[in-house]
């Protein structure tokens, strides 16, 4: 009986990450429609969504954990050329979040990737001295709270929730000051200096 319940139990756990891929797919093609992107536009999210993955697999051993510098999440700040990004981004942070850490990191990291991607979107005009700082600083914020809740909620079990929780955010937000703040402004200010890459940025033809 024990051996035959093990066998569905290794069943289950080679299907169920299926099944959640397969549904952050279906999710991203029903929010690809809701924001009525073009096949153009489907593009740059599918694209961008691959590039999130890609980075969180180069960088995994500093990527995930209570202490962590998430190099995708400079792309966070794309939502900055257009509302594509903002499901790239978010479908990005759901399947590596699930392939690394589980459920869990990608229900909480994907919610606070999708809020921080919609709020640089609506800042996408707003500069300092020609740079992204007010949108990459909301997504330093909003990971930092979100991502350190889940931390303090899930991850510290030798400490109160309480106890836990402002070191969570702090070290979450610590990461997010470099892959934000520094890494995603000079990509941002980079892509705006060019024509080019800015027209390509923004899905206009070259």
């Amino acid at each position: 009986m024990q051996t035959a319940k093990s066998g569905k139990e290794k069943k289950l756990n080679k299907i169920v990450p299926v099944l959640l891929v397969l549904a952050a797919a279906g999710i991203f093609l029903i929010a690809c429609r809701l924001l009525r992107l073009e096949n153009r536009g489907m593009t740059r999210s599918a694209v961008t969504a691959a590039l999130y993955v890609v980075r969180c697999t180069l960088f995994s051993p500093i990527s995930f954990g209570a202490v962590q510098l998430r190099v995708a999440d400079a792309l966070a700040l794309l939502p900055v050329f257009g509302l594509p990004y903002v499901a790239g981004v978010t479908a990005g942070c759901f399947l590596a979040n699930l392939l690394f850490n589980g459920i869990i990191d990608a229900v909480f990291g994907s919610a606070a990737t999708l809020l921080a991607a919609v709020l640089a979107w609506r800042l996408r005009r707003s500069r300092v001295r020609g740079l992204a700082l007010l949108p990459a600083l909301v997504t330093v914020l909003v990971n930092a709270a979100v991502v350190g809740l889940e931390l303090a909620l899930f991850y510290s079990p030798d400490r109160t929730f309480a106890a836990a929780l402002l070191p969570a955010m702090l070290g979450v937000g610590a990461g997010e000051l470099v892959s934000c703040l520094v890494l995603g402004v000079a990509m941002v200010r980079v892509i705006e200096a060019s024509p080019t890459l800015r027209r390509l940025a923004e899905g206009e033809k070259v």
